[in-house]
């Protein structure tokens, strides 16, 4: 696909089958997907299909019965050189409801700070401070308007963007967005969609957008892979499976 460009992931014939009660679901078959920096994959398809189980899988909280991930040249099954902080660093997460990702009883600024800290973005709280105002200034919002308030004090399409800033203090090379517009109303949508599209273009990372609105996989993405029981069925640029 994209010769020239730095290959940030690669899922190589991934697979993973979960034991249940009522038998053995197989979650995964045998998928194969490149990003490259500052691209777009959409992994779409209905529900149940495994969108999720793959999301988890490329967040290390599923382990795969057979195939690889190589996240920047390093192999998931390779545990000698997997660096939790680092991975932190580099791979953040963006959840479909933001009122889950924040307790009703801290301030959301509390959970920006602490990633600064706590990830050595910052060395001390005044330097979190710039940290954090940058990061919801890059989102359109500011650590003025954030400090202080709790989760239940923003819409939802104000608090999915303190979500991603939070996401965005480490400055990371792949994002991975779990139907991050799902919970939001119509109006707001767009605004995130679009702000994705800006922080691609601005910052050079790298998304994965998981989704099962084709409207917003097709604005939004440079690729779109389709998923359907577990299987890739169709993989191409977004012009080439939305024709």
């Amino acid at each position: 696909m994209s010769e020239n460009k730095e290959k940030i992931l690669a899922i190589s014939d991934l697979d993973i089958t979960f034991k249940t009660t009522a038998g053995p679901v197989h979650a995964i078959r045998g998928i194969n997907i490149d990003l490259y920096k500052g691209e777009t994959v959409a992994i779409v398809g209905e529900s149940g299909c495994g969108k999720s189980t793959l999301c988890k899988m490329i967040l290390r909280l599923h382990n795969p019965d057979m195939g690889d991930i190589v996240m920047d040249g390093k192999s998931y099954a390779d545990k000698k050189s997997y660096d939790p902080k680092q991975f932190k660093l580099d791979v953040q997460p963006i959840f479909q409801n933001p009122y889950e990702s924040f307790s009703a009883r801290k301030t959301v600024d509390t959970y920006l700070y602490n990633t600064a800290l706590r990830l050595g973005i910052a060395k001390n709280r005044a330097e979190a401070d710039k940290v954090v105002d940058e990061a919801l200034k890059s989102v359109g919002m500011s650590l003025a308007v954030v400090k202080g308030k709790y989760a239940t004090q923003f819409s939802g399409g104000e608090l999915q963007r303190v979500s991603i800033a939070r996401a965005l203090i480490t400055r990371p090379k792949l994002i991975i967005a779990d139907e991050p517009v799902a919970a939001i109303d119509a109006s707001m949508k767009m605004n995130i969609v679009n702000l994705f599209k800006n922080l691609k273009e601005k910052y050079g990372i790298s998304f994965i957008y998981i989704t099962h609105d084709l409207s917003t996989a097709y604005y939004v993405s440079d690729y779109i892979a389709t998923l359907y029981r577990g299987s890739l069925i169709e993989y191409g640029t977004s012009r080439e499976i939305m024709d």
